[in-house]
């Protein structure tokens, strides 16, 4: 392998360019055409425009990606996240075509991509999962189940992500008008309408597994991170480790991460995602077969490079660390700095950034694409930066990013700054009493997230 092109764009797209960089790889950046100046394009050693500025005309492209391969010579794409990033055809024709699929095996990204199937992996793996059904088309059916499983309920789409085909029903009367909802979102967004009905598990929290794995059958975890701080099912804060966890409970998790990634017969960099009760059980959600937004948080506490471990992975390289030579040191949180007004219900806030600081000082690093002069756009996901700040414990590294969020500036363009700043003078936050629906609640409440 001697170039990458990297099939995405925004901070993602540098974050890869930078470790690319490092192991000694040329780079080819596709960009569409509103995005001639963006920082990925300017750090990679080539770039070729793809298309319209739509994802749809562009970075969701397969043949046009392909293409930019052919035209530049590139022999790996590393997908980023998002797009096509767990896109189990794309893998395929990409290996197809000779070309290096930085990612997990084509076979294993279908198996997981469908969470029914996912979650009878999770089974056999003798991981904890919430009790449900299996695929069901018929709503009456599903009803007669949702009954049998008691109330509240959650209709799930077996594809995709994103909270996308969805829905949370409290009472039996809703059930049906939001089964048939759940279907249409589902067909909408993944092609595909099959949904499954799970007992909903009531304010829990959001647990997730690094993990990486090699062809060779070795696979370590590389600790929990905690990303319950949400709103609609969108995380925009994470923190690893977790506030909440007992050593007990999070070696079990961590187990069962690494039972399922054998029983899946993994390779590479993912990510095992839970929930987890108010009693301290946890219960298998899904797997996610690409690089994290959050995986910084690890980076930090870990001193592992996992973009640069997911290259060599794909590489067909031996895992270069055994599970004992995995050290934690201290505490780290991420805070997704979206271009969205947190006193308008999370607007978004396209256009044109007139200046952009972000901050500096001890143990703070900023992932972005973002710098004054640069343009939001409304076709685009409206995450600008992301803040990672470490300290030796939580107490200090949430002093350290109080400090940071306040040299945080950002001109043009209305930012979730101000409600980062909001909830981590909380209590509540600060105490590590919340749970996923805590910041949906504070919005039913009224609050404006001024400090």
């Amino acid at each position: 392998m001697t170039k990458v092109l990297i099939a995405n764009r925004g901070e993602i797209a540098v974050r890869i360019i930078r470790a690319c960089h490092d192991l000694g790889y040329r780079t080819v950046a596709v960009y569409s055409d509103v995005e001639q100046e963006a920082l990925h394009v300017l750090h990679a050693d080539e770039a070729v425009c793809i298309g319209k500025g739509a994802a749809h005309s562009s970075y969701l492209k397969i043949a046009h990606i392909l293409s930019a391969c052919e035209i530049t010579g590139a022999d790996a794409i590393h997908p980023g996240y998002g797009f096509l990033s767990e896109n189990a055809n794309f893998a395929s024709v990409c290996l197809s075509c000779g070309l290096n699929f930085i990612g997990p095996k084509p076979e294993t990204m279908h198996l997981l991509a469908d969470k029914a199937r996912a979650k009878e992996v999770a089974q056999r793996a003798g991981c904890p999962t919430i009790p449900g059904t299996g695929v069901i088309e018929d709503p009456q059916e599903a009803f007669r189940q949702a009954k049998k499983l008691g109330f509240p309920v959650v209709i799930k789409a077996s594809a995709g992500g994103g909270g996308k085909g969805i829905r949370l029903v409290d009472k039996e009367e809703d059930f049906i008008k939001n089964f048939l909802s759940a279907r249409a979102e589902a067909e909408a967004n993944f092609g595909n309408p099959d949904v499954f009905v799970e007992k909903r598990i009531l304010n829990p929290r959001h647990i997730e597994v690094q993990i990486l794995a090699d062809t060779f059958q070795n696979c370590i975890h590389l600790g929990e991170r905690d990303c319950t701080i949400q709103r609609r099912r969108q995380k925009l804060i994470e923190e690893a480790p977790s506030p909440v966890l007992d050593p007990k409970t999070r070696e079990r998790i961590a187990q069962s991460a690494l039972a399922i990634a054998r029983e899946a017969n993994y390779s590479s960099a993912g990510t095992v995602e839970f929930l987890l009760d108010k009693k301290g059980n946890f219960y298998f959600m899904e797997v996610n077969t690409r690089i994290q937004v959050e995986h910084t948080v690890t980076e930090e506490v870990t001193g592992i490079d996992l973009v640069k471990e997911q290259i060599e992975l794909a590489l067909g390289k031996k895992l270069g660390y055994k599970q004992e030579d995995v050290t934690f040191s201290g505490h780290a949180v991420q805070f997704r700095i979206n271009a969205e007004d947190p006193h308008a219900h999370f607007a978004p806030s396209p256009g044109k950034v007139e200046y952009y600081v972000p901050p500096g000082g001890p143990h703070v690093r900023v992932d972005s694409a973002c710098y004054s002069g640069c343009t939001i756009s409304p076709i685009y996901d409206s995450m600008m930066a992301k803040l990672i700040v470490k300290g030796k414990t939580r107490e200090e590294a949430l002093a350290a990013s109080k400090r940071a969020l306040r040299e945080f500036h950002v001109g043009g363009v209305k930012t979730t700054i101000p409600f980062h700043s909001y909830i981590i003078h909380h209590k509540d936050f600060e105490d590590g009493e919340y749970d996923i629906s805590y910041i949906d609640t504070l919005l039913d409440k009224g609050h404006t997230f001024t400090k």
